[in-house]
């Protein structure tokens, strides 16, 4: 499976709370951290849900 990395480029504050969990599931707490995962459909669609939050990258 591929792998994507997924960086948190805006902030959270006062955004909905479902999409604070998302972000949370994904692992990102802080502005600017990055993760990495691997591309299932369950992970494309919570980037989808906060794709106005991250940015991704094929790794």
């Amino acid at each position: 499976m591929a792998k994507i990395r997924i960086t948190q480029i805006r902030s959270q504050i006062n955004r909905p709370k479902n999409q604070k969990l998302t972000l949370e599931a994904l692992g990102l707490r802080k502005n600017q951290q990055s993760v990495e995962h691997e591309e299932t459909p369950q992970i494309k669609g919570m980037v989808n849900k906060v794709k106005h939050l991250v940015k991704v990258e094929n790794v």
